[in-house]
């Protein structure tokens, strides 16, 4: 992320604070203008970024052809494996950095860092042109670009809620959803057309949300699910967030990181217990969400050893990638289920 300057070169040309800010105003009337014309017609929010990035053609000066290897032999906290693009990133939330590499068996310190400027981020996505990272504990979306060797940080996305920690790309509608942790609200988050533009479109809430930790959420067709602090998994109206039905949990079980939708089952990650004891921390697995308040599910933690604080799963390359804690040497898993069967388990990191 670049800093403020006084002055800059970009092309020959110098550029000084007073047209920067200059520019920055004209662009701001301009903008509250075009809403003001359009009110009345639900136009989409426009949220600038940072004034650094308001002019975001100045952040291809700092660009760096060489690529920055991953100063770690391991992880700390990690909580994504995803794959964008034909290259894999893993998310190091306790490092405070985002790695990649071109496989996800390589040994760590040969991957390559996206960025060290995030604090506690925990999610990656990204439609091919524009990722987005979540800055869990600045309430930020950082964009990224790929550049030459690289990738650069093109614009800042503030205010996004409390303690954002979620994100998604849907390539059926084009959208980027990102997830305010602590405040029930879901920004939804579009790329402009024909440009690396990233915009906030819309804001959905669920109310009854507000100030429960919801560490993630599960789009499946046109609904999604809440694993929620409420001691109880939400399954709402994706375009609305208007809730469908509630399933309540087990007090053994309330501390719910993730849902993920796995050869006919629900897989649950599980940090702690309603207490926050993380003794609690478990993977778990039901077909019928309604029989989980009765014990009707299987602990399937076993698979992996078990004795951690498994984290968030996520489905690349054909087979599933669980990242968790707690455990030296056990930080990132494959495995994969045939026929309700988990197979072909492996500690990859």
């Amino acid at each position: 992320m670049m800093t403020a300057r006084h002055t800059r070169r970009s092309g020959g040309r110098l550029w000084n604070s007073q047209a920067v800010a200059a520019g920055v105003l004209v662009l701001s009337v301009a903008v509250c203008v075009f809403l003001a014309a359009t009110s009345d017609r639900a136009a989409p929010v426009l949220r600038l970024s940072e004034t650094e990035e308001a002019f975001f053609v100045a952040a291809q000066e700092s660009v760096q052809e060489e690529r920055v290897r991953n100063p770690f032999s391991d992880l700390s906290v990690p909580t994504l494996l995803t794959k964008i693009d034909g290259t894999y990133f893993l998310v190091d939330c306790y490092h405070d950095q985002i790695i990649y590499s071109d496989s996800p068996d390589r040994p760590l310190e040969e991957w390559y860092v996206m960025t060290d400027q995030i604090c506690r981020g925990h999610t990656l996505a990204g439609d091919g042109t524009v990722y987005l990272a979540d800055d869990t504990e600045h309430n930020r979306i950082l964009v990224f670009e790929r550049k030459g060797g690289g990738y650069v940080h093109t614009q800042t996305l503030p205010d996004i809620g409390i303690r954002p920690h979620y994100i998604v790309y849907r390539e059926e509608d084009a959208c980027f959803y990102a997830w305010s942790s602590m405040t029930g609200e879901m920004y939804v988050l579009r790329r402009e057309s024909n440009s690396t533009r990233v915009y906030l479109s819309e804001i959905r809430s669920i109310p009854s949300l507000y100030h429960s930790y919801v560490r993630s959420f599960t789009i499946m067709g046109d609904e999604i699910y809440f694993v929620s602090g409420n001691s109880s998994i939400i399954r709402a109206e994706l375009d609305s967030l208007r809730v469908l039905e509630e399933y309540p949990v087990p007090d053994a079980i309330a501390g719910m990181i993730q849902l993920t939708w796995i050869d006919g089952y629900f897989y649950i990650t599980v940090s702690t217990d309603l207490a926050g004891s993380q003794d609690a921390a478990t993977i778990i697995r039901t077909k019928d969400l309604k029989k989980l308040q009765n014990g009707g599910y299987e602990d399937v933690y076993a698979a992996f050893i078990g004795g951690g604080t498994p984290y968030y799963i996520s489905a690349v390359d054909g087979c599933y990638y669980l990242t968790e804690h707690r455990l030296p040497g056990h930080s990132l898993w494959r495995f994969r289920s045939e026929n309700g069967e988990i197979t072909d388990v492996m500690a990859v990191h």
